[in-house]
């Protein structure tokens, strides 16, 4: 390797590494977006008052 040479930022492999974290990252968000309830769907949960012995 010659000294004159400049530096490169990152090697292929550490791209293509972080091309993948990239791609992954986006493809989580893109699920979990899917999957996601919108909070006008859900129920309030309600005390389950049984077990405190009331009537």
């Amino acid at each position: 390797m010659d000294s004159t040479e400049p530096a490169l930022p990152q090697s292929r492999g550490e791209q293509v590494d972080a091309d993948e974290r990239d791609e992954a990252k986006r493809r989580l968000l893109a699920q979990a977006e899917a999957e996601r309830i919108p909070v006008e769907e859900t129920t309030r949960a309600v005390p389950d008052r049984r077990w405190r012995g009331e009537p």
